[in-house]
């Protein structure tokens, strides 16, 4: 008896657990409910702010992709809403010159997203300073802010709304 009532818990326990585990395994989940809260809303905000700052250094093969499906979200909801990308962990190095380590791919990607999105992309001055690379060593294009957190401060002071893209979303 004992031994069957010990299974029914453990089977609930799984079973509570498993909405938690699903979740955690859909990407984008966080961003998506964060930008469906900025959908729901009667007026736009005067721009969004996408921070995006994984532990991967190949995280913006992810994040990139994530972001320009939300972006066209919003803009589908506030046409011509102003956005910006800032980018300040690992993965920033994917948007270096390739001579540098960086990805042509990712570097196409940004220029998709300022030229037919009209975003800014932001990468932390501070952090690629501390692998030894300057401005120079990102594409045209691609602004290196003197820090990634400070240019998010910035827009928030703006009153723009900030999605944060980890890598636990």
């Amino acid at each position: 008896m004992a031994l069957h009532c010990t299974r029914r818990l453990w089977l609930a326990a799984l079973t509570a657990l498993l909405p938690a585990v699903m979740a955690a395994d859909a990407p984008g989940r966080e961003t998506a409910e964060a930008v469906g809260r900025i959908l729901r809303a009667p007026s736009p905000p005067p721009g969004v702010v996408f921070e995006i700052v994984t532990g991967e250094e190949d995280g913006l093969d992810w994040a990139l992709p994530l972001v320009r499906e939300q972006i066209g979200r919003l803009r589908e909801r506030f046409p011509g809403l102003p956005v910006a990308v800032v980018t300040h962990g690992e993965e920033m190095f994917g948007l270096a010159e390739e001579a540098a380590g960086g990805d042509p791919d990712l570097h196409a990607l940004a220029a998709r997203l300022r030229r037919d999105l009209g975003v800014t992309v932001h990468v932390c001055g501070t952090f690629a300073g501390w692998r030894g690379l300057a401005p120079e060593d990102f594409p045209a294009g691609v602004d290196v802010a003197a820090a990634g957190p400070a240019q998010v401060n910035d827009y928030r002071a703006l009153g723009w709304s900030v999605v944060r893209v980890t890598d636990d979303d």
